[in-house]
């Protein structure tokens, strides 16, 4: 229902907006991503993996507002790996995977450490997190010549060896980290649903205080969670970056201009849109890709690129409005069942006439037995 009416807003957004076109600007909203089905795989799977941060970390009660970073400093790992070292052709690209994810663990350890030794809030240092992380992997590009190409201000195109493989559709990106990506979902839903550990973090998560009582350790798990946090979106960093270009020959590349990359707030809204359930996180990145890429087509018709962002907006919003309206009817429903019950009894205690106790039955002194009589029994 919220995607349904944050659509119909968005529609109405557009009528107003070019009322002759807003219907040819609406289908490609709706369609356009059918259209170019590969980037949708491909815009959605560094989505996935920051939406899966975010909603990890809130399964845990923490806020992972850090995944841009996170996901900024493993690109950079990824890059370092790609351009630095010099690695067998089929295990280059697994080897700068993995160092991805290591960068973002690094920048996700930081404000776990700090929130659980120092309870230093995780909002304000993994936010702070993202403008070091941005500055510092722009300023580490920047003055590495075997990396940066100053004359077209981004970096040089990766070899081909440290690409990860395409999966052979024509004109676009998509690659095996789609798989990948899918993957790591599941086995995250596995992890928080099926073992111990996943048991533990939620618990800590509901309440840490009823947690550490019953023998969890709640300090350990929060580092444990923002490191698993920080890892997500590492590998969202590498998966974006590692990915072949549609061009032949070439590779995705990184432009440094002190601006924090959108994927991780993007994450922010695919985890509250897929109530932060791996597999429903999944469905909602690819859904915000499909849509994101339709929404570029709309420009065919006189519509600005941004009018896709005002769409999602309003669809994250009645999001958040549907979860305080399950909250509010839940308790409404609560309120009424208990008063049924209530009228329920009262009906049947007035029907019924006064309720017996089961108090014993006590003698008066008539009806004592005399010593005489219980001899004789």
């Amino acid at each position: 229902m919220a995607i349904f009416l944050g659509l119909i807003f968005g529609f109405i957004v557009m009528f107003v907006a070019i009322p002759s076109s807003a219907v040819a600007g609406f289908k490609f909203i709706l369609l356009g991503g059918f259209r170019r089905i590969g980037d949708v795989f491909y815009f959605a799977t560094p989505i996935i993996m920051t939406g899966l941060s975010v909603g990890f970390a809130f399964k845990m009660g923490l806020f992972n507002i850090g995944a841009s970073g996170q996901y900024t400093m493993g690109m950079f790992f990824a890059l370092y790996v790609g351009f630095m070292m010099d690695l067998p052709g089929n295990t280059h690209w697994i080897v700068a995977i993995l160092a991805g994810m290591l960068g973002g663990m690094i920048w996700g350890f930081i404000p776990g450490v700090f929130k659980a030794l120092l309870n230093v809030n995780e909002v304000i240092t993994s936010i702070m997190f993202n403008y070091i992380g941005m500055y510092l992997v722009d300023m580490l590009i920047q003055t590495n010549a075997i990396m940066y190409e100053p004359t077209k201000t981004r970096t040089n195109y990766l070899p081909a060896e440290v690409q990860i493989p395409a999966l052979g559709i024509p004109g676009s990106n998509v690659n095996l980290g789609i798989i990948f990506a899918i993957l790591i979902g599941v086995i995250l839903y596995i992890i928080l649903q099926k073992t111990t550990f996943g048991y533990e973090l939620k618990a800590t998560g509901y309440n840490k205080y009823a947690s550490e009582y019953a023998g969890m350790k709640g300090k350990r798990n929060i580092i444990i969670t923002m490191v698993i946090a920080g890892a997500l979106s590492g590998l969202g960093g590498a998966f974006a970056i590692l990915a072949p270009s549609a061009i032949a020959g070439s590779s995705m590349t990184y432009e440094p201009i002190n601006i924090i990359a959108q994927a991780g707030f993007n994450g922010i809204a695919v985890a509250l849109l897929g109530n932060s359930h791996p597999i429903g996180t999944i469905f909602a990145a690819i859904f915000i890709s499909h849509i994101q890429r339709g929404g570029t087509l709309a420009s065919l018709v006189g519509y600005k690129p941004e009018i896709i962002d005002v769409v999602i907006a309003v669809i994250i919003y009645f999001s958040a409005f549907a979860m305080i309206m399950n909250a509010a009817l839940a308790r409404f429903v609560k309120r009424l069942i208990t008063h049924k019950e209530d009228d329920t009894l009262t009906t049947n205690v007035n029907l019924e006439g006064p309720i017996q106790t089961s108090e014993p039955h006590q003698l008066n002194n008539d009806e004592k037995p005399d010593n005489n009589t219980k001899e004789a029994e």
